[in-house]
C-alpha cells in the first residue's frame, strides 16, 4: 500500500506539474485519428535530442499550418514543414525531421489509411508489438514510441500503466516507487498519463523536483 507521504507526495506533483504534453500543446486527445496522430507527431519531436518547450512549439507551429493529420503533412511540401519548424525555433534538426515527418505521414497513409487505431488494432493488445509498429515509423525511435504510449494510455487502455524509463528516473528523484505496477496504486487509472508526464518533468529538470519536496 503506498505511504502517505508518496500520496502527499503524488498529489503535489499531479497539482503542480501534472498536465500532459498533448494538453500543454493544446491537443484534446480522443481515440479519434487527428489526436492520436498530433501525439505521434509531438512524440517524434519531444524525441530528439532539444528542449521539450522548443519541442512543443513546433508541434504547435505545425498544427497552426494546418498539418494535423497524416494526409495535410503528406501534402505539405518540405520546404512549408521546414519552415513551421523554424517558427517553432526547432532549428538543430529542422531538415532531417521535416523528411521523416513526411515520409512517416506517406507510410501511415499507406499502411494505415492515415489511422493510427488500426495499427493498434495490428498491434492486437500486445504493448511489445504496438511500440515495435510504431518504431516502423520514420522518426519514431525507442524514446519517440515511449513518449506516444506514455501519452495515449488513458484512450488505449490495454498499454496502461506505462511508466517508461525516464518516468521510473523522476520517481527514484521523488522518492516514489519505482515499478509500474506500484506507481499505478497511487492514482486512478484515469490520471496514469498525467503522472507518467510529471515524473518526466521530475527527471528532467530538478527544479520539478524541488517544488515538489516543498510542497509535501
Amino acid at each position: 500500500m503506498p505511504t502517505a507521504t508518496e500520496r502527499a507526495t503524488t498529489d503535489a506533483l499531479l497539482t503542480a506539474h501534472g498536465q500532459t504534453y498533448a494538453q500543454e500543446v493544446g491537443v484534446r486527445l480522443r481515440d479519434t485519428p487527428q489526436p492520436l496522430y498530433q501525439v505521434l507527431v509531438l512524440a517524434h519531436l519531444l524525441s530528439a535530442r532539444i528542449r521539450a518547450s522548443v519541442a512543443m512549439d513546433a508541434a504547435r507551429a505545425l498544427f497552426d499550418d494546418g498539418m494535423r493529420s497524416p494526409r495535410r503533412m503528406s501534402e505539405a511540401t518540405w520546404q512549408q514543414r521546414v519552415d513551421a519548424l523554424g517558427k517553432g525555433h526547432y532549428r538543430r534538426y529542422d531538415e532531417r525531421t521535416a523528411t521523416q515527418l513526411g515520409e512517416a505521414a506517406d507510410q501511415l497513409l499507406e499502411r494505415y489509411d492515415g489511422d493510427l487505431r488500426k495499427l493498434r488494432e495490428a498491434a492486437d493488445g500486445d504493448v511489445g508489438t504496438c511500440r515495435h509498429l510504431l518504431r516502423e515509423l520514420p522518426g519514431i525511435g525507442p524514446t519517440g514510441a515511449d513518449i506516444f504510449l506514455r501519452e495515449v494510455q488513458a484512450v488505449w487502455p490495454e498499454t496502461a500503466p506505462y511508466f517508461d524509463a525516464k518516468a521510473l528516473q523522476g520517481a527514484e528523484r521523488l522518492g516514489l516507487p519505482t515499478a509500474p505496477e506500484s506507481l499505478a496504486r497511487l492514482v486512478g487509472e484515469d490520471a496514469y498519463p498525467a503522472l507518467a508526464a510529471g515524473l518526466v518533468r521530475s527527471a528532467l529538470d530538478k527544479d520539478v523536483a524541488d517544488d515538489v519536496s516543498t510542497r509535501v
